[in-house]
């Protein structure tokens, strides 16, 4: 054992004494730098409150609680009271029992995406539009303050003046508020709101009082406040930070909400609806990191240092510098950072090839504002090089918009947006795709077009034209794809293996497309010339021989009978009343096949679609049907000849211009067509019914009607051995008009005078009954009421209560 000598024993306490002294300097540094890792960024730097149990600034967090505290609207603001159709929207989804609340998330960052497009496409123009530092950055922040259930979502878009919180968010209903009551009352699905541009008020799934926080440029921060209880407040705001210019959404959540105060839903469901959102979506999320701290410093017992040998004293001597630095160990500690939630690279600009289908039917949802469970039918990703470089995705949706036909021609916006060079332009350019492709839902992104000039000049940009041409050809390509894969609609099993597909599950879709976007490709057919052969071939309809399943003009032609040069077909309002026409019966018996068209359109379409595969089109209900040359057809014309002028010259007023031997009837005695030219009966009911129709354009496009009579029918051949014995009988000439009434009604015309028509069919049937043409109705004989005992009793009475009221009243 070593012994200690004064001097030595007083130096080695000095020194204990000393790294003691170090040792406790050091750890208190260490703790308070392990603090500051814990306390994150203050709330005049970030947006809503700050984590619970983090420290903060005093005078904020009394600002920001008292924001918090404030269930009921501010008495300094400004009462509005909401409109009625928002009111009823809200109503609805108040006491919606609609399972997937989630989705008001994705509405509030879709409208917070819409925002920073805005500005970031004025600042194409105008640089010092943005600002500096923070605002300048393009981005989505949510936060959340668990202890005061309050989540936060804030963009740096654009913002919003006193009067667009007013116009957007209370008083003046948007056009698609209406029509989304209407929808939600017929489906249930609020899956439906961000189509209809209501999607705001989605927050009320979730909340039972909201604030907007919100800086424009051109006007103060103002905070809009509502317990969607019937009425808004408006107030200028001076207790929350500002903002510098965008907005800030504060939900403060039901107590059933809690869920949506935890992180791991909140990335949940922002990679779910809102991964393909083309800006930063960052989250202030809690993060462990490891940290290194002082350990704690350990007092040798006496027993440990009597029990050292002298090698170990030695070894102690010899580290004596190493054991001058303190010891530390690794512990947990809890930080808070921005986590981007949507690093994922627009697909758009990847090769197709490296896209996935569920990436493609997920950006379609968010594309869209479609969240409903179908998947887009179909989808075209392609680029375009040359003198105009493009890029570009189509979808095919798997509905028709609510209201695709009704604002057809009044429609502003297209379902296409338009990016230049990344930035979002606009989604209201008509000139991208035609009106009838209006349905198609994607994006174009340019290289070629000008990034700094206005939206009107650039509608008027000569590469757009060259862009439109593109894009109709790959929608077309697109759409003839799906029906090439429809096994219902081929009838080349080895054309339809050689056809490429991305999707299989378009297979067997066109007949749900047809149904849905018929129309349009049919309009399409009206107004672009150039296409309309394309168009044509994705006609699709029933005939005579189709069973029930849709046929294309490709596989008419191919059935069609050896010698048969025309298409055959009519046009009415329903298939089961077009089977039972006399325009049919001689095509049935020859076994020719007749197209079905009963869309009111097909009458339009007819007078635009001449021919295909340079077959003519006929429609069997005028004049010009050629079914063949019979040997008898000249022997029948002339043995009818006395019938056919008499009839004629007895006609005169009613607009037949002549009356013909027929060779389209079987079991019928007569029809009455019209002129090759002229309207068809059914295109006739459809002008009568247009309110503004002008008649005298009616009058000339009516045309000349012609009967036609069955020569083989007993009741002509009876009706010409009359008029051939006396053609001045008077029974004759009303029986012929009355022939005459009931072929124009047989063949869907719209009688001029139907009570001349029904007088005609009773005087027929008192004929058969041998009644007499004279006999007339029997007189009603009149009888006097004669007042019974009981009643003359009762009208006294009241008599005397009468006069014993007005001698009270005396």
């Amino acid at each position: 054992m070593r012994k200690w000598t004064l001097p030595s024993a007083l130096l080695f306490l000095s020194l204990l004494l000393l790294f003691a002294d170090q040792g406790r300097k050091l750890q208190a540094n260490a703790e308070a730098d392990s603090e500051e890792l814990v306390d994150p960024p203050k709330v005049e730097d970030k947006i809503g409150a700050v984590p619970s149990g983090l420290s903060t600034d005093s005078d904020v967090a009394k600002r920001e609680a008292e924001s918090i505290s404030k269930k009921s609207l501010r008495s300094n603001a400004e009462k509005f009271e909401f409109q009625a159709e928002v009111s009823r929207l809200m109503d609805i989804i108040i006491n919606s029992l609609y399972s997937n609340k989630d989705i008001f998330l994705r509405e509030l960052i879709s409208n917070a995406s819409d925002a920073l497009d805005k500005i970031r496409f004025l600042s194409l123009t105008d640089k010092e539009i943005l600002g500096e530092g923070d605002n300048a950055k393009l981005e989505i922040q949510i936060k959340l303050d668990k202890e005061n259930k309050v989540l936060s979502i804030r963009d740096r878009g654009i913002g919003m003046t006193k009067e667009d919180l007013i116009k957007n968010l209370g008083t003046i209903a948007k056009s698609g508020t209406s029509a989304f009551v209407e929808k939600m009352q017929k489906s249930g699905d609020l899956n439906l709101i961000g189509q209809f541009g209501v999607g705001f008020y989605s927050v009320y799934l979730v909340a039972d009082y909201v604030e907007v926080i919100s800086k424009h440029n051109d006007d103060k921060q103002y905070v809009w406040e509502s317990k969607a209880d019937g009425a808004f407040a408006i107030s200028e705001d001076t207790w929350n930070e500002p903002l510098g210019r965008g907005t800030e959404i504060k939900i403060h959540l039901r107590d059933e909400a809690g869920e949506y105060l935890e992180e791991f839903k909140l990335k949940e469901l922002v990679k779910k609806y809102s991964e393909y959102i083309n800006f930063p979506i960052n989250l202030w999320a809690s993060k462990e990191v490891d940290v290194e701290v002082p350990a704690d410093v350990d007092e040798t017992s006496e027993e440990e240092e009597s029990s050292k040998t002298s090698s170990e004293e030695e070894n102690e001597n010899e580290d004596e510098d190493a054991e001058k630095q303190p010891k530390t160990k690794t512990v947990k500690k809890t930080t808070y950072e921005w986590e981007v939630l949507n690093d994922v690279k627009a697909i758009w600009l990847r090769n197709p090839k490296d896209v996935t289908d569920e990436e493609y039917n997920k950006f379609y949802h968010t594309l869209a504002k479609d969240f409903s469970d179908e998947k887009p039918v179909a989808w075209s990703h392609f680029s375009a090089e040359g003198d105009v470089e493009f890029k570009a995705v189509l979808f095919v949706p798997p509905k028709a918009p609510h209201d695709l036909y009704e604002s057809y021609y009044n429609a502003n916006k297209s379902n296409l947006k338009l990016y230049v060079r990344r930035v979002f332009i606009s989604d209201e350019f008509d000139e991208l795709l035609p009106k009838f492709l209006s349905f198609l839902k994607g994006l174009v992104d340019s290289d070629s077009l000008p990034l700094n000039v206005s939206r009107e000049m650039l509608q008027q940009h000569s590469s757009l034209k060259t862009i439109k041409k593109k894009l109709i050809r790959k929608a077309l390509d697109m759409i003839r794809r799906i029906a090439d894969e429809d096994p219902d609609e081929s009838t080349d099993k080895d054309k339809k293996e050689e056809v490429s597909s991305d999707n299989d599950e378009k297979r067997g879709q066109y007949a749900n497309f047809w149904k849905e976007f018929g129309k349009s490709i049919k309009l399409g057919i009206i107004e672009d010339a150039t296409n309309r052969n394309r168009l044509a071939k994705l006609l699709r309809f029933e005939t005579t021989k189709s069973e029930g399943k849709l046929t294309s003009l490709d596989q008419y032609i191919s059935r069609m009978k050896s010698g048969q040069k025309d298409i055959f077909y009519i046009t009415g309002t329903n298939k089961e009343q077009l089977e039972k026409s006399p325009f049919l019966e001689q095509l049935k018996k020859k076994n020719y096949e007749v197209i079905f068209f009963t869309d009111p359109v097909d009458e339009y379409l007819m007078q635009y679609l001449m021919d295909y595969e340079d077959k003519k089109f006929q429609n069997v209900s005028k004049e010009g049907l050629k079914l063949g040359k019979s040997a008898k057809d000249k022997e029948l014309k002339e043995s009818f000849k006395d019938l056919t002028k008499w009839w004629k010259s007895s006609l005169v007023g009613e607009n037949v211009d002549d009356v013909k031997i027929s060779n389209r009837l079987d079991n019928t005695p007569c029809v009455v067509v019209t002129s090759k030219f002229g309207w068809s009966a059914n295109m006739e009911r459809i002008m009568q019914s247009q309110t503004l129709s002008d008649p005298v354009k009616q009058a000339y496009m009516r045309g000349k009607r012609v009967l036609e009579i069955n020569p083989r029918h007993p009741i002509i051949k009876e009706l010409r051995d009359r008029v051939v014995n006396n053609p001045e009988d008077e029974s004759v000439k009303q029986t012929a008009q009355l022939i005459y009434q009931t072929a124009l009604f047989e063949s869907g015309f719209v009688l001029n005078d139907p009570k001349d028509f029904t007088s005609r069919i009773y005087d027929s049937v008192k004929l058969s009954l041998d009644i007499s043409p004279e006999a007339t109705v029997e007189e009603e004989v009149e009888t006097e009421e004669v007042e019974s005992e009981s009643d003359a009793k009762q009208d006294a009475s009241a008599s005397k209560a009468e006069a014993d009221d007005a001698k009270d009243e005396l």
